[in-house]
């Protein structure tokens, strides 16, 4: 019996743990050791200019359609930002590449295709917002005279 209770525990403890890192942004390193694993996902012509979500994906992925309908709305609210989908079972090699362990998986690029945030499972939209807002104002600051767009991005983003 008393076995059973502690499986019973330690598998509580576990899905806690699980479920509360699921949809969190975590940064993904340094621009430098992650721009190479970023190129060759899609046609140059798929990726944004100032940010693109890349969004792996499984036919059999229950989360999956609400996750690319709240990468959509984000994307088309923001210029030079856009949506690839990339599904696993066409392309399996990806899933060990990018160590995915569960669909939706999603990772933020920047204008320059570094990998800055990855998100496991459907992100939350406070944590994706404040992420895509980091890269957009990190992208506009080098741009002379874009400053005051990116600022105006930065505070309607959270609303």
């Amino acid at each position: 019996m008393a076995v059973l209770v502690g499986v019973l525990a330690l598998a509580t403890v576990l899905g806690l743990l699980l479920r509360h890192r699921t949809g969190r942004a975590r940064s993904a390193g340094t621009a430098a050791s992650t721009r190479q694993d970023a190129d060759g996902l899609a046609l140059d012509a798929d990726y944004g200019t100032a940010a693109t979500f890349v969004q792996f994906s499984t036919p059999t992925c229950a989360r999956c359609p609400a996750t690319r309908r709240q990468l959509a709305v984000v994307a088309d609210q923001h210029e030079g930002v856009r949506r690839i989908e990339i599904d696993l079972t066409e392309r399996p090699e990806l899933a060990s590449r990018f160590d995915v362990m569960q669909t939706p998986t999603v990772l933020l690029l920047d204008a320059d295709r570094a990998i800055r945030t990855r998100f496991g499972g459907p992100p939350r939209p406070p944590e994706l917002a404040a992420a895509l807002a980091t890269v957009l104002t990190a992208g506009s600051t080098g741009t002379a005279g874009t400053t005051g767009t990116a600022d105006t991005t930065g505070t309607q983003e959270p609303r």
